[in-house]
């Protein structure tokens, strides 16, 4: 598809944003995978550090919350200068941090030096996935936003097909320290890939009036839609996260599936999702990302009550019940992360996403926390009252899925308006290289 340059004011055709994705996006979604193996290793990964460490599913509920709450930190710091710098250079410190905090966490020698490096390691983490969200919402029209989403969000699948197969292998061959080397010396390739791939693209447009970082902050923070899109935000994470950390630990111990079973689990569960993010996103597009979202959120409801209720079953039954999980909890992000970058003011884009990010993290760690507070193990090592984590988050789903009929989504001629169509330069320079065109087939009006 040839791109054209908008024609300003006295052409008949209105600017609109470009769509960059391809060979960049890819690169993105590569940043993507290794953070989110990176956060979700920990989790399948909880009976060996209960073992080595002697400690329970509360201390691994720490070490959860401490990389979200980190997050949620660096979120909140972000939000005062993200939408002030280059975001090709913002993401390309931030990932290098990333690398040096994931290499420490696999050199950790005990408990309370990897909770440190987690912190690290969430604090720009959290920060990166938002800035990849950011990147997104400024280059891909709304009306393809959902099947670009789909893309990034495929990384948690991939993240789940390959990533933690392979860490809960190398963990098992090498010890626990094996994984996080393995991913951080992985992430030295997509850095690569990263710094090769990305076009330089321009500072965003300042809000009007936005003369400080704290008052962007305040206009971001004032905002009716964006106020919206941080309680449906907080109801979704929290949802999820009363449960997902202690999964691996309840198919264990209450299920019955073997550690050296669980790499096969997330395998295929992964898979299943790898290809229904891709579906979901199109669907989102198609039919309209608050009716996705809304028929992703009902059924995965049935999961979500399911797997923390689900006795000593054979080990199909228990991938079965896994896979089911995977695909709707995150299925429904797919929308919601789209919604949630379109609902944001272009100008304060950047500032958004980041509160976003801490909004999000932190809610993940309160959730944790409190789902590690309802929990209990008994003498023999069964997981108790994970049942009540269950029913917590079928009801936060249903509230969720009443509050996504609040969110408004700015269309592209407001992006333009607030200064977003500059974007369109990268399609007129030299080499660009473009974020993959997928208004090629269906292009935007």
């Amino acid at each position: 598809m040839n791109h054209q340059a908008p024609t300003g004011a006295s052409g008949s055709a209105p600017a609109r944003p470009v769509t960059v994705l391809g060979p960049a996006l890819y690169c993105l979604a590569g940043v993507q995978f290794t953070q989110i193996a990176d956060f979700m290793v920990l989790m399948p990964l909880a009976p060996a550090l209960m073992r080595n460490f002697g400690v329970g599913p509360a201390a691994i509920a720490t070490l959860v919350s401490s990389y979200t709450f980190a997050s949620a930190v660096a979120g909140l710091l972000a939000a005062l200068w993200i939408d002030r710098v280059n975001r090709r250079r913002a993401l390309l410190v931030l990932y290098s941090g990333f690398i040096v905090a994931t290499l420490a966490c696999g050199v950790a020698p005990g408990y309370f030096v990897l909770l440190l490096a987690r912190s690290a390691a969430g604090a720009f983490g959290g920060v990166l996935g938002s800035l990849a969200y950011t990147i997104v919402g400024e280059a891909v029209p709304e009306s393809h936003r959902g099947r670009a989403t789909g893309i990034l969000m495929s990384s948690f699948s991939l993240a789940t097909v390959a990533g933690v197969p392979i860490a809960l292998l190398l963990s098992a061959e090498f010890g626990w320290h094996a994984p996080f080397l393995f991913l951080g010396a992985l992430s030295c390739l997509v850095a690569l890939a990263l710094a090769r791939g990305l076009p330089d693209l321009p500072r965003p447009a300042q809000a009007p009036g936005a003369t400080t970082a704290w008052l962007r902050v305040r206009q971001a923070l004032a905002d009716r839609d964006h106020q919206r899109a941080f309680i449906w935000m907080a109801l979704m994470t929290s949802s999820a996260f009363l449960v997902i950390p202690f999964i691996s630990i309840h198919l264990n111990t209450n299920v019955g599936v073997a550690e050296s079973q669980l790499p096969l689990l997330y395998l295929i569960g992964g898979a299943v999702t790898f290809l229904s993010a891709r579906a979901i996103g199109v669907a989102a597009d198609r039919f309209g990302k608050v009716r996705t979202y809304r028929v992703a959120a009902l059924a995965s409801m049935v999961p979500l009550w399911l797997i923390t209720h689900l006795p000593a079953v054979p080990l199909a039954a228990a991938i079965a019940s896994a896979a089911l999980f995977f695909v709707l909890i995150s299925g429904r992000m797919v929308p919601a992360m789209a919604l949630v970058t379109s609902s944001a003011r272009p100008d304060l884009r950047g500032t958004f996403m980041s509160l976003n990010t801490t909004v999000q993290a932190a809610t993940q760690g309160l959730a944790a926390l409190l789902g590690g507070l309802i929990v209990a193990r008994s003498p023999e090592g069964r997981l108790l009252n994970f049942a009540w984590n269950g029913w917590a988050g079928v009801v936060m789903t249903a509230v969720a899925i009443v509050w996504a009929g609040r969110l408004r989504a700015r269309t592209a001629g407001a992006a333009e308006r607030a200064g977003a169509a500059p974007l369109a330069a990268l399609a007129e320079r030299p080499g660009a290289t473009p974020l993959a065109d997928l208004a090629a087939a269906d292009p935007a009006p």
